[in-house]
């Protein structure tokens, strides 16, 4: 297949030029629009795209706005948690957004993104709710396409599977290592569709993990997905259920646990 005979997605990507348009420029225009001083975001960040760790802390007290965050779409909150800042983001939803706030996030300051998102189980490994260290994931999605060129997976920053061996073992809740399949469709999952991902041995289905990790690839940054397997795609009553408090102390021990890791 030539240039030209390819889909849109798959044309015209020059993976090693510069972009026109940064994160950088949009960040210091809204800051120009806005009368805001740049202050460097925490140097660990969180993205919650279901927003289940945001609400429970502000439900807490335990979260303040960053005011001086020109974010067009989004709000950053800080927390503490044993000792250490990071910076919070609710409801990026899927892969473009993830990863439009993932370059602004990388170019304020930030060192460390952790993405805790929701997903469907796949694979009937066992009831949920569980989670899954994502290690590859599946290219079902747009937004990787432009930071690396075609192949079937986005894989983790190096190294950073191996330094988490071991992390969550004193954790009360299983962690997991798989791959995810990452959609940007979730109502399209059809069951052919989800047939053939099981047969590739995907556990979870999610929206996020492809377009981060191309991201963290092309940019060398260092992030680190999750997928909080809530759900069998609705198929049962009763779904849904995240385990207690939402499933958000499970979700911030493995944070925690994530950090101390990473940031030794």
């Amino acid at each position: 297949m030539n240039e030209d005979d390819r889909p849109p997605i798959l044309r015209d990507k020059h993976y090693q030029a510069v972009s026109a348009f940064t994160p950088e420029s949009l960040l210091r225009e809204a800051r120009r629009q806005k009368a805001k001083a740049y202050r460097p975001v925490p140097e660990i960040c969180l993205l919650d795209p279901d927003g289940d760790i945001l609400r429970r802390l502000v439900s807490d007290g335990r979260v303040c706005r960053r005011e001086d965050w020109v974010c067009y779409h989004t709000e950053l909150c800080v927390f503490v948690e044993d000792g250490l800042e990071i910076g919070l983001i609710g409801c990026a939803v899927g892969a473009a957004f993830a990863v439009l706030v993932a370059e602004e996030l990388f170019s304020s300051g930030c060192k460390l993104l952790i993405s805790m998102t929701s997903s469907g189980q796949v694979i009937p490994i066992s009831a949920p709710p569980y989670f899954i260290l994502i290690e590859r994931a599946l290219r079902d999605e747009g937004t990787s396409y432009h930071y690396q060129p075609p192949a079937e997976y986005s894989e983790a920053p190096d190294l950073v599977i191996e330094t988490l061996e071991g992390a969550f073992d004193h954790l009360e809740v299983p962690v997991l290592i798989g791959a995810t399949w990452t959609t940007d469709a979730p109502f399209r999952e059809t069951d052919q569709a989800i047939d053939a991902m099981r047969r590739r041995g995907l556990m979870a289905v999610e929206m996020e993990a492809a377009g981060l990790y191309a991201f963290a690839r092309a940019r060398n940054r260092q992030v680190v997905c999750f997928a909080h397997v809530t759900n069998q795609l609705g198929q049962i009553e009763g779904d849904f259920e995240k385990g207690d408090a939402d499933g958000t102390t499970d979700a911030l021990g493995i944070v925690l646990a994530t950090i101390k890791r990473l940031t030794v």
